[in-house]
This record gives structure tokens, sequence and C-alpha cells, in this order.
């Protein structure tokens, strides 16, 4: 059910990102794993926005692996067919931008260079790219000049930096911008943080401010669409952008765009509602990946996140984390008490794994300087993974 909030509305115009207009300026971040068609789908379907796929390799992508392929298909009615790709090596970053333009794969491309995972950063990808000036250039250059060959707009979702001692943000957003970015997305957290800890929006309000001539989104603790209200009007930026905070959530979207159309009602699902929508994600995993096994084995870790703070016994949640086929998955809702009503504050906040902080996994001797050194070029050289870095 919906109910109305006090708290204060918004209204902010749409987003611009070159010949697209995003008319709820909400982008659904990147999640490996996460935000396959299917989920994506459920999302759209409570709120509008821009909706991105799983990260994809640059290399897997030119070498058309079956699972790139897979991660890059859009459903037929998505109106923006949004692509996140990740990569280390300039030409292999080009050659698959051009792919997406030459094949029509994709209306909008976004730049990995935010993630903090130690198989990604220890090959100098990620968030420890930025670090490397002369690399960052030469990738975000170079994407720009590809992608603007179909004018597809090209944007780039990046971290404050290495660690508190290595920021990066501050010289790769002017970098970015003067290469022709449509829009910067700044997750005001640093490699080292990985989830932990509160995300910084000074760093994201003093790039939207250092950034006056692009558009500037924000990443990071949005819970709900409070949590948005206020980071818009403490940072000033053009629109944000959801991760964690959507995880077993899907109407998360529903709530952003009444907050941001200035309207107060909220979505708060009773139990039954959870359960139908568990129920629907599971079919279209199943739709997705065209294997009732597979689809049933991704549904159990959104189980967690979905039940969040839901009065479900510890049993039938063992059962619900190890759910087998749709059959099983039909028979553990339905044990479900229907009339439970939604369980207010302990079903918000923070979901997902947060991590701890730790020291960044990074090539040997990546920060003595902020250009790539011989050795180091060798190392990017070989560093294209083929696999989802996260």
């Amino acid at each position: 059910m919906s109910v109305a909030t006090t708290k204060t509305r918004l209204e902010l115009p749409p987003l611009q990102l070159g010949k697209l207009t995003i008319d709820t300026p909400v982008i659904l971040a990147p999640m490996a794993g996460i935000t396959n068609k299917a989920f994506r789908r459920l999302c759209r379907e409570y709120g509008g926005g821009l909706y991105v796929t799983e990260m994809v390799t640059s290399r897997a992508l030119v070498e058309r692996s079956p699972e790139s392929l897979r991660i890059i298909q859009h459903d037929d009615d998505e109106s923006i067919r949004s692509v996140q790709l990740y990569g280390v090596d300039p030409v292999t970053v080009g050659a698959a931008i051009r792919m997406l333009v030459e094949e029509d794969r994709a209306d909008h491309i976004d730049l990995n260079f935010g993630c903090p995972v130690p198989k990604v950063t220890r090959k100098g990808g990620g968030s420890a790219l930025p670090w490397k000036l002369d690399l960052f250039t030469a990738i975000v250059q170079t994407a720009v000049r590809e992608a603007s060959k179909g004018e597809i707009p090209l944007t780039i979702k990046m971290r404050k930096g290495i660690d508190e001692d290595h920021l990066t943000f501050r010289e790769a957003g002017k970098i970015a911008r003067d290469a022709g970015v449509a829009a910067v997305t700044l997750h005001g957290r640093t490699a080292s943080q990985f989830y932990s800890g509160k995300a910084d929006w000074n760093a994201i309000a003093e790039l939207r401010e250092s950034l006056p001539d692009v558009p500037v989104l924000g990443n990071g603790d949005i819970w709900s669409a409070e949590d948005a209200i206020a980071m818009v009007e403490q940072t000033g930026v053009d629109g944000v952008v959801i991760g964690r905070g959507c995880q077993g959530r899907p109407w998360l979207f529903a709530d952003l765009q009444a907050a941001f159309e200035g309207r107060e009602d909220r979505h708060r699902p009773g139990l039954k509602e959870v359960a139908d929508s568990v129920y629907r994600h599971a079919e279209l995993l199943v739709e997705t990946f065209g294997d009732e096994v597979i689809a049933l084995r991704d549904i159990r870790k959104h189980m967690a996140w979905y039940f969040k703070g839901y009065v479900v016994g510890g049993e039938l949640r063992a059962k619900l984390a190890t759910v087998p086929s749709l059959e099983v998955l039909r028979g553990l809702l339905a044990e479900l008490d229907p009339t439970a009503p939604y369980p207010g504050a302990d079903a918000e906040g923070p979901r997902g794994r947060a991590g701890t902080p730790k020291k960044t996994a990074l090539p040997e001797g990546w920060l003595d300087g902020r250009e790539l050194n011989p050795a180091q070029k060798a190392i990017i050289a070989a560093a294209e993974l083929d696999v989802s870095g996260g």
C-alpha cells in the first residue's frame, strides 16, 4: 500500500544526456549479478529513470563471449538501452564501443572507474585507474570519440580515489569534462572504503561546483526517496544513482519518481506484495536465463533483501535461501502471512554487503607516479579481464 509522508518535496528538471532526455533523473547503478534484464524490468515497472546493465568487460565483448552478449541484451520495450563497460586498455575499450555503435546495441554507454573489487584494482582497473592520468585520459578520449560516431552519450562513474591520501575525483572530473562526456557520476567513497562507512556527500558537492558545464550525478547512501531529496539539496547534483538501496526493493523507483515529481506518496508493501514481487522476479529470471535451475540459484541472494524487517520464521528463511524450483518457491511463499503489514523502519536502511575498509590491491609501484611506467604498461596490456568485475 502507499502512505503519505510529511517530508519536503523536490522538483528537479529532466536529466539531459546528449540527445537523450531522462524525465526522472534517477539511474539504476550497474551491479554485477543484480541488474540483469529481469531486475531492470521489475524496477522499470515501478518508476521512471535510466536502467543500466551489469558491467561488461571490453575484451569479453570484443571477443563476443556468450556471457558478455547476454549481459548487453535489453527487452524490446527498454526505451534507452544502457550498457556499462569496463576496460583498462584504450584500444580494446574503443573497439568495444565501436561494436556497440556499429551494431546498434546501445543508446547510452557508461564507463566504470569505480569498481573496488581486488581482482579489478590489482590490475590497475576500476577505481585504481584514474590515478594514472595518462591512461585515464586516453581511455575517456577514445571512448567519447567512438561513441560520438553514433551520437551516443558516454558517461563515467568513479569514486573519490584510492584512499584519502590518493584522491582522483577532481582531476578525473575535469579530464572527463574536457573530453566531452555527457555526465559524471561520483560515488562518495574511496576504493579502500569498499562500501563501508558513510558516503562523502561533500565531495559530490565539490565536484558539482567545480564542473558547472556538465551534469554531475551523486551516488552513495541513498536508501529512500528522502535520502535522494537530501542529496540533491545538499550537493546540487543533477540526478541520483541508486545502487544497493534498491536491492530487494524495486519499488524504491516508485518512491523516487514521486519525490522528483513533488508528490509525497510512498510505497510501503505488505508481506503479500513482497511475496508476489519475489515470485515475479523468479519468473523473469527464468525467462532471462532460459534455465530454471540457474534462475532459482540467482534469486536466492535476493531473499534476505526482500524480507528484511518482515516477520518470516528462521526455518522458512533458510528454505527460501536454498529454493530449487518455481514450484517449491510458490509453496514456500504460500506459508507467509498475507495480512502482515509493512514493518516500518526495520525494512528500510542499508542492505547488501558493506565490506570492511582495507588497503586497496594495486599493481606494484602504482602509487609512485601519476603516469604509467614501462612495467605498468605491460601489466595493463595483459590486464583486460574476461569476466564481470562487480
